[in-house]
């Protein structure tokens, strides 16, 4: 193959065949590939997208690029979710034990923060001694145990997305459907899950801003999962202003804990939102007969305590310390806040969920570019949402900074995030819709 032909073939809007993808992939894996190549495909397919046959193709193709995960022995239902990524959006270090505690076997492969959106991984490595590196045996083991584990992508797994992720992040071609939708599919499939309940965001917090954008990822994601032997549900959630009340690592840890714990008077969104992604995975992977009996059974694991004890277990089985279940002070806390308070009084009409997310990358809590460090108890707390009245000089942002922070820059996106309007905003809705 001449993967120059390729190049121009997709460049005038032709159909690359499934022979042609398969092997531009295995020799893309095996460095038979220059990346200055790479980088041209993917700016046409950027141009001329991909069409449903083209992503199945390279979906499968990146799941055989290493090595798969096997837990076919393991009797109960293999489920997982997967956010398109938003701010403060730690639903996943809630769900995971939560749907465990409920019968569900859940193997996570997660990922990290880039840009304005935070990563599951650095959330939990924000847990002192907690390791997301975990080998098949150990991940295998540990789902015999206790019916979930939480790690990285080994170099084993999926090796032609670890590439071409890091390649699309350095060359603006992350948002085309066809990239991202191989991108999640190849990576679930080779984890060894059955059923996929998949949460994409829209709004300025989200990578698909515009709702129209995201019913088109939504459709295209759950039309290759059926074509890849994956049993599917999509909601399509909202993503305008942070989800819960706390942006980075630590701070995030510590408010997943509130809520199982039942202190969620402060982060009611961010319940709902897990009990109902939660629901369609019972539903999903046949647990339960139908959305209104999931919703009890999520409602009552999290009420009797049991997904908190199974977060518990989770945290000890990866060699985290349990012990901050009920100390939280054992997390990382930050040297220095400072606190914002509202211009004037009136109601918030708007907190930017992007702005929001920018701050917190200049206090540290997040990366422009994957070699950077995180600062694991940096971030933002919001004591005010959309929807809530503010009087004027009334605090409502915290910010948690280090040594390094950049706190006038942080200062100056938080401020620019909050709009204030004599009048009462609509209810937010976070379910915007279900798809297909």
């Amino acid at each position: 193959m001449v993967f120059l032909d390729l190049i121009e073939k997709k460049r005038d809007g032709g159909e690359l065949s499934a022979a042609e993808i398969d092997e531009m992939i295995g020799l893309y894996v095996g460095d038979d590939i220059a990346d200055y190549q790479m980088s041209s495909f993917l700016m046409a397919v950027m141009w001329r997208g991909l069409t449903n046959a083209e992503t199945a193709t390279l979906t499968w193709s990146m799941a055989e690029s290493g090595a798969r995960f096997d837990f076919s022995s393991l009797m109960e239902p293999k489920v997982d979710k997967h956010s398109t990524g938003g701010v403060g959006d730690k639903v996943s270090l809630l769900l995971a034990p939560l749907a465990a505690a409920c019968g569900c076997i859940v193997p996570m492969i997660s990922g990290r923060g880039l840009g304005h959106t935070g990563g599951t991984l650095d959330k939990l490595e924000s847990i002192p001694g907690f390791r997301v590196d975990l080998g098949h045996d150990e991940f295998r083991k540990q789902l015999e145990a206790i019916g979930v584990a939480m790690g990285s992508q080994t170099k084993e797994l999926v090796p032609a997305d670890r590439k071409l992720y890091e390649l699309r992040s350095l060359t603006a071609t992350i948002p085309e459907t066809g990239l991202i939708t191989a991108s999640i599919l190849s990576k679930k499939i080779a984890e060894g899950t059955e059923s996929l309940v998949l949460d994409v965001k829209t709004g300025s917090g989200a990578f698909m801003q515009r709702l129209d954008d995201a019913r088109q990822l939504a459709d295209r994601l759950h039309q290759i999962a059926i074509l890849s032997g994956l049993q599917c549900s999509i909601l399509i959630t909202e993503m305008d202003q942070p989800l819960g009340c706390t942006v980075g690592n630590s701070l995030e840890v510590r408010e997943a804990i509130a809520v199982l714990s039942g202190d969620a008077e402060r982060s009611t969104d961010l319940k709902e939102l897990t009990l109902e992604l939660t629901t369609e995975m019972l539903v999903l992977s046949g647990l339960s007969e139908s959305h209104p009996h999931g919703l009890r059974l999520a409602q009552q694991a999290l009420d009797s305590g049991k997904a908190l004890e199974r977060l518990g277990e989770l945290i000890e089985a990866q060699g985290g310390n349990p012990r901050i279940i009920d100390n939280i002070g054992l997390l990382p806390q930050s040297p220095h806040t400072t606190v914002v308070t509202a211009p004037y009084e009136g109601w918030v009409a708007c907190i930017d969920a992007r702005l929001i997310g920018a701050a917190t990358v200049a206090l540290g809590a997040g990366r422009t570019q994957r070699s950077d460090s995180l600062d694991p108890a940096a971030g933002i707390e919001l004591h005010a949402k959309c929807g809530q009245w503010v009087s004027r000089d009334e605090p409502w942002a915290t910010l948690y900074h280090g040594p390094g922070a950049d706190l006038g820059r942080a200062t100056m996106k938080l401020k620019a995030a909050l709009s204030i309007s004599p009048d009462k905003p609509a209810a937010i809705h976070l379910v915007k819709e279900r798809r297909p």
